[in-house]
């Protein structure tokens, strides 16, 4: 079967046009050699359940380990310790019950849990099984969890944190897992629990002993250029890979969804057209950014879930409108937990300390977000715009000294007898609306 791009869930090799991932899993073993316990901590979608089972594949020759997900345990099991305990060890039964390697007495008492679930059980005896386990274990044992996400809002969850924090400070004396790697978009370490229920200002994080998780994961102008080398060797289009990576990267800066997106619609949507007869045409700089504009038209899950966030998170929708319209910098603050947030989410980047939007897709699809607001298009100024905006186009040339004359008139008009602030905060926001009718050439 021929290999595809693909952009929903993870990405297997042998099925898929991939980055090489060696380097970046080298990387985290040698964080793991170390022991130590960190949070892949990275937006929606951006490659961690397929670097988590790449590295799961690259160390089973050197370590056990248990690779988890905890989307498979639901809302309901969280609802006390035991419950929660009952469905940890379905999950990892689920997972041993092929593996070989496993000490015959620990899988017993794995399968008891997992099974009896009438018994209640305390938090207390499935560590003393882990503790067993990576005692009698013939290699070092190692826990993986991804979609971390999922638990972190359950005080059940944070229980299981505070366990694996103790377990890890007390290795030296008692055996546990070498390594706990966890996944997902909220960083747990920023996650509190109180210390005593009587002492309500006194805060701890459960997870205050996990590693800094440095390893870049998302994708060079090399990595995007690898990819397309694999397509080539099989489709031989004769395209420039070098110069279609850098234009893909230059839109995307790397986001790994946004990456495959764009090559998956040059391959299957591009390809085949009037205008892109076959691949050789297709895999272009033209090509290419017909696909970004099908990526930028679309619905997806990524675009949603940016949208959601916007609108669960007032303070980072606010920032991101600061970073948008003012055309002031924006100094990255580690305290400030809406700009913090926004970085969590993947919205924006920081270079030099200062705040940037992530990508042009990202900032692009923003823009028409707001701009595309009913407050927006309802506006005495993108009425105008809408009314004036044949009268710009001047021999099939978009005359913007005219645009720009009319702008000033029409602002004024509406706007001038505001103070000095709203012309510095906002111009570049009228600007953008009054434009978009425009450009776009239709009613929005």
């Amino acid at each position: 079967m021929a290999k595809i791009f693909n952009v929903n869930g993870a990405c297997n090799p042998d099925r898929y046009f991939i980055v090489d991932l060696e380097g970046r899993i080298k990387e985290i073993k040698g964080m793991i050699d170390a022991g130590e316990y960190f949070v892949i901590n990275r937006a929606r979608q951006y490659g961690k359940t397929t670097l988590l089972r790449a590295l799961a594949r690259y160390l089973k020759d050197d370590y056990q380990v248990i690779s988890l997900d905890f989307q498979n345990i639901e809302s309901g099991e969280y609802v006390n310790g035991s419950t929660f305990v009952h469905a940890l060890a379905r999950e990892i039964h689920k997972r041993i019950r092929r593996m070989t390697d496993i000490p015959e007495k620990v899988e017993e008492e794995i399968a008891s849990l997992a099974e009896h679930t009438d018994r209640c059980v305390r938090m207390a005896e499935i560590f003393a099984c882990f503790s067993e386990w990576c005692e009698q274990s013939d290699k070092p044992v190692i826990l993986m969890i991804d979609e971390v996400d999922t638990a972190a809002n359950n005080q059940v969850f944070i229980d299981f944190l505070a366990q694996l924090r103790a377990a890890y400070l007390d290795r030296d004396e008692v055996p546990a897992f070498c390594s706990v790697i966890l996944a997902g978009v909220y960083d747990v370490r920023n996650i509190k629990r109180k210390i005593r229920l009587d002492e309500n200002h006194l805060e701890n994080s459960p997870w205050n002993v996990a590693a800094d998780f440095d390893v870049e994961m998302s994708f060079s102008k090399e990595d995007i250029a690898g990819m397309l080398r694999q397509y080539e060797e099989e489709y031989h289009t004769g395209m420039d890979i070098d110069r279609i990576a850098e234009l893909i990267y230059d839109y995307t800066s790397g986001y790994p969804y946004l990456v495959s997106r764009i090559c998956k619609f040059i391959d299957e949507r591009i390809t085949g057209t009037m205008e892109f007869p076959d691949r050789t045409n297709a895999w272009t700089e033209k090509g290419c950014l017909a696909a970004v504009k099908i990526l930028l038209e679309e619905n997806n899950s990524l675009f949603d879930s940016m949208i959601s966030k916007l609108n669960q998170f007032p303070e980072l929708k606010s920032v991101i409108c600061r970073q948008l319209f003012q055309g002031k910098p924006v100094a990255y603050a580690a305290d400030d937990s809406a700009v913090r947030n926004a970085k969590m989410f993947g919205f924006v980047k920081t270079a030099e300390g200062v705040v940037q939007i992530a990508n042009r897709i990202f900032e692009t699809r923003l823009y028409n977000y707001f701009l595309t607001l009913p407050e927006a298009q309802n506006s005495a100024l993108y009425q105008c715009a809408s009314l004036d905006k044949n009268h710009f186009i001047q021999d099939g040339r978009l005359n913007v000294e005219r645009i720009l004359e009319r702008f000033v008139e029409h602002f004024n008009d509406i706007y001038g007898d505001q103070a000095q602030r709203f012309y510095e905060e906002d111009g570049r926001r009228y600007f953008l609306l009054y434009l978009r009718p425009i450009i776009n050439g239709v009613d929005y």
